[in-house]
């Protein structure tokens, strides 16, 4: 996945892998035939069912798409458990297996609910804005003790009646609807991650209960490593790992202070082409607004053209720009915007001084200054892009509105700031259209 000329390969490696091991499973179960047309018949409906979604899902629905996938692991693992708590006497099982029983259960309902808050919110059919119950912690440590409770009841007991697996289970489905909805839109992508986690661990779980070394390892795997991009995730917005966990992340209550209103300056395609000729460094920063606008293609054109004509031009990527990790990298690539020209956070601040023109498209959140100048902000101490210390900033916005997490942006004011306002993929066309006019002229 290094290089764009090879990067299908390695999706057509990783779908062979889990084929492989669907197989291999499938060999090592020696059931009757009949349980295996049963498995074929459903796992082609779910084939059909699953290709007909992907089909749907654009660029700016691929985060919704993964929580709403997420959301079935868990229900897959959840009712994995059951199922096996009902074909089994429990009272002959080990603790280990027991454990493992609850722990599936309990890690499938906490993914399959909060699965389905994070994907109403990043379909934006749930308020983006968290919820900020009374108490909100207490509640979390609350079911969190609930279900460590049930845990060792179901483990001491064996519990026949179900009642510590149902009582488990309720606490942790209470538990993923209440974290994750207490976490606010502009932290979505960290959840996306942990919930990855979840889902591997849940997974994991399943593989014990079931004795298949394949699903423990596959889950470990995709666990562990949903956890360390969770970090990753958590260092790029300057936040701790247990306040993602206990819910409420980055929703700290502060009193901030309404000012007068600003003047801003815009400028017109004609001034921003303008400025791009004159300029010889760019820097185009990228956000989910132009996820939206699908102007990638767009916006790799007029790299392509400025490249061309001999300047310096870089593409600047936020850890957490989007609604899902790597969801601007992604959309760069699929443009043909070459990997050694886009560039992470920290190496672009070290040099954003010596920049002429810095094009800020559909970001907000992530080049906010408000998040090193204002204490009281709700990003405070977030790294951020500071394209404000560029030479000139043109930002491209449908309007002058907040961003996804609600927060204005002083950058929007500054003396060296213009704003384009409009549909970033009809601005982006004419700009492209406005540049090679300008060079084929001259």
């Amino acid at each position: 996945m290094s290089k764009q000329e090879t990067t299908r390969a390695s999706v057509a490696l990783g779908m062979g892998g889990v084929g492989l091991g669907l197989v291999t499973t499938l060999g090592a179960m020696n059931v009757p035939m009949s349980v295996y047309v049963q498995l074929v018949g459903a796992s082609a409906i779910g084939a059909v069912i699953g290709k007909e979604i992907a089909a749907k899902v654009g660029p700016t629905e691929l985060p919704q798409a993964v929580a709403g996938f997420h959301s079935l692991v868990g229900l897959a693992a959840l009712s994995t458990a059951v199922g096996d708590f009902l074909v089994h006497d429990t009272s002959h099982l080990s603790a280990f297996h027991l454990t493992s029983l609850y722990l599936g259960a309990w890690m499938g309902a906490i993914t399959f609910s909060g699965s389905v808050i994070a994907c109403g919110k990043l379909a934006e059919k749930l308020s983006s804005k968290s919820l900020m119950l009374p108490g909100r912690d207490m509640i979390n440590l609350g079911l969190g003790a609930v279900s460590i409770a049930s845990m060792l009841a179901f483990v001491k007991t064996g519990d026949p009646s179900g009642l510590f697996l149902t009582t488990g289970s309720l606490s942790a489905t209470a538990l993923g609807f209440h974290m994750t909805a207490s976490i606010g839109g502009a932290d979505m992508p960290v959840v996306i991650t942990l919930l990855n986690s979840y889902s591997g661990w849940a997974l994991c779980a399943e593989g014990f209960i079931l004795n298949q070394p394949v699903l423990t390892i596959v889950g470990a795997l995709i666990g562990s490593s949903g956890a360390f991009l969770t970090q990753i995730m958590c260092d790029g917005m300057n936040r701790s790992l247990p306040s993602v966990i206990l819910g409420g992340f980055g929703t700290a209550t502060v009193a901030v202070e309404k000012g007068e209103i600003l003047p801003h300056k815009e400028i017109n395609i004609a001034g921003t082409v303008e400025s791009l000729t004159s300029a010889e460094s760019v820097c185009i920063v990228p956000g989910y607004g132009l996820a939206v606008a699908q102007a990638q293609y767009a916006v790799a054109e007029i790299s392509k053209i400025l490249i061309k004509q001999g300047k310096k031009v870089t593409f600047a990527c936020h850890p957490v720009a989007g609604r899902m990790p790597g969801q601007l990298n992604v959309l760069l690539a699929e443009a043909g915007v070459p990997y050694d020209i886009v560039h992470e956070m920290e190496e672009v601040n070290q040099v954003m001084n010596t920049v002429d023109v810095t094009m800020v498209i559909g970001a907000n959140d992530t080049v906010n200054s408000g998040a090193e100048d204002d204490p009281n902000s709700a990003i405070a101490g977030m790294p951020v892009i500071q394209v404000w210390k560029s030479k000139q900033v043109i930002f491209m916005k449908r309007s002058m509105a907040t961003g996804y997490a609600g927060v204005e942006n002083p950058v929007f004011f500054k003396q060296n700031t213009d704003m384009l306002l409009g549909d970033a993929k009809k601005s982006c066309d004419a700009i492209k259209n406005g540049l090679a006019e300008h060079y084929k002229s001259s």
